[in-house]
């Protein structure tokens, strides 16, 4: 009877110190989760309407408006776990100067990571491109779709959404396709050294005079680049509207390849010739 008696009091005991917990603590949980969700809802809220804003006006940036988007999402995200602390009764004073100290020791740990912001900040401020240059830069080619604090996210040719550390595009060579408003179109061609050079030459100037997209000034030039194995390489270099420079390029190949054709010039190509040598016994001499 006694045990029995025991076993009662262990379990009313267990309860009650149960509904106490949860009583202290079951508030403040419920408390922490709906701070989290408005706390993420309201970074979510606030990055769309920086970024819609900034489409409204002409007067800022894309560059500058999605970086500012994206700091203030992880800033309205930190005061939000904050917010969470304090409602468990932790001293946000206290975790202020906790946060610096821990601050230090994880810059100290995470250099690497703290250097993609440091890189981050120094794109935004030195500007070698924009959201919407076509670039190459950390290895990668396309156009900039955004600049994190973290990352700058470019769209490759194929478009393939690829996300680059800023560390890697500041440290590195970046090359902005679209930072000046012209392009130098370098086309190389090349004729059998039995055709005539000045025929060649003619038609092809005929050929870039009637190509609209080609800039007159700078001035076409048409020249004999290289004398090599098995053609006289001729140079027609052309300037064009940095956007026309790739079809440009596809319109005088096709172009130069059927005039040549029509004017019985030949475009060589690489051949191999072997020659067989026939070995046999040596002829008898008489002696």
């Amino acid at each position: 009877m006694d045990k029995i008696n025991d076993l009662e009091n262990t379990m009313s005991y267990a309860i009650e110190t149960g509904m106490g917990v949860i009583t202290t603590y079951g508030f403040k949980v419920i408390g922490a989760i709906i701070i989290l969700i408005v706390g993420w809802t309201v970074a979510g809220i606030v990055r769309r309407a920086i970024n819609k804003a900034g489409d409204r006006s002409q007067r800022f940036d894309k560059t500058l408006v999605t970086f500012f988007a994206s700091t203030a999402n992880y800033a309205v995200l930190t005061f939000t776990i904050i917010a969470v602390l304090g409602s468990f009764g932790v001293e946000t004073t206290s975790f202020v100067a906790l946060l610096g100290a821990l601050g230090l020791a994880l810059g100290l740990a995470l250099q690497g990571t703290l250097g993609h912001v440091a890189s981050g900040i120094m794109l935004i401020i030195f500007r070698p491109f924009r959201v919407g240059d076509f670039v190459e830069a950390g290895g990668v080619t396309g156009t900039v779709d955004s600049i994190t604090l973290f990352t700058t996210e470019i769209n490759t040719l194929d478009n393939v959404r690829t996300i680059v550390p800023n560390g890697a595009v500041w440290g590195g060579v970046v090359k902005n396709f679209a930072a000046n408003p012209t392009r130098r179109l370098d086309f190389i061609v090349g004729i059998s050294y039995g055709d005539n050079i000045d025929k060649a030459l003619k038609i092809a100037r005929e050929i870039v005079e009637a190509e609209s997209r080609i800039l007159k000034d700078p001035a076409p030039m048409l020249a004999v680049r290289t004398l090599a194995d098995s053609s006289v390489n001729l140079l027609v270099r052309v300037w064009t509207a940095r956007g026309d420079l790739f079809d440009v390029e596809l319109a005088l190949n096709k172009a130069v390849k059927e005039a040549y054709d029509r004017e019985g010039i030949s475009i060589p190509f690489p051949q191999r010739v072997v020659h067989h040598i026939h070995s046999g016994k040596p002829e008898d001499d008489g002696v």
